[in-house]
């Protein structure tokens, strides 16, 4: 079993850098046995992070069919260390379907009001840690988990567009947002473990294979591919992906 030290030091090797704003993906079945539980690996992250330091985690809701409740939502979908997280004294929960929670001394920022209807552009929390220097770290998890390339996507301008729903309650009553999601299988964002090289650092933490870089480099990284294809990361036409065939067919002829 891990001790929360052991963490510690896995990260802090791997570059996590103390005072600094951190987004983490992860499935905590990769990393192993922890003490603690989920808590230690969040109280590692804390520990090496410092008290100026900044975690963020994605805690978007499980239903889009019922009003979001950043008090009382779960967000099991996205594993029990996400869920644990926004339950925790002093974390604080963007009020969005899209929602992620932060705990620092930027958390407020991060999860300050953001838009329904782009729910990973420039003016949400992964594009705000995006522009203060943030770093991103997945944990057991690849390129395809990361939140953080549908930034690039937006400033990128692609037109593929997928038809989505979310619930809201708009003054006391729950209303019904209907919009286009940036989306697809996401199984193409791998292309990054290449794209990025020396500016991603790999390693191991608990049991995990680890990837973490700065949130600049995987956006700029991207985006630079994205000006020239929009298409960079979508399944050839016609194959057997449905998702991304369903997001080439929205391009505008």
């Amino acid at each position: 079993m891990f001790q929360v030290p052991d963490l510690v030091r896995q990260l802090a090797d791997l570059g996590v850098e103390p005072g600094g704003v951190l987004i983490l993906h992860t499935a905590f079945s990769r990393v192993g046995a922890v003490d603690s539980g989920p808590h230690g690996l969040i109280a590692a992250l804390l520990a090496v992070l410092g008290p100026d330091g900044t975690l963020v985690m994605p805690s978007m809701c499980d239903d889009d069919d019922i009003p979001f409740d950043r008090t009382s939502a779960p967000c099991r979908a996205l594993g029990v260390v996400a869920d644990s997280f926004w339950r925790m004294p002093g974390v604080l929960r963007s009020d969005n379907p899209h929602a992620f929670a932060a705990r620092g001394p930027l958390a407020a920022p991060v999860t300050a009001p953001h838009p329904v209807d782009i729910p990973h552009g420039i003016d949400s929390p992964p594009g705000r840690v995006y522009q203060l220097g943030g770093q991103v770290l997945l944990l057991g998890v690849g390129h395809d988990s990361n939140t953080t390339l549908h930034v690039a996507e937006h400033l990128a301008g692609v037109r593929y567009r997928v038809p989505k729903n979310a619930t809201v309650m708009e003054d006391g009553r729950a209303r019904r947002c209907e919009y286009g999601e940036t989306d697809h299988c996401c199984e193409r964002f791998s292309l990054l473990d290449d794209w990025l090289g020396a500016r991603q650092r790999r390693g191991i933490v608990g049991h995990a294979e680890a990837r973490l870089a700065r949130s600049r480099d995987m956006v700029d990284t991207a985006l630079a591919r994205l000006r020239l294809d929009e298409t960079v990361f979508l399944h050839p036409a016609g194959g057997p992906c449905g998702e991304c065939n369903e997001a080439r067919s929205s391009i505008p002829c």
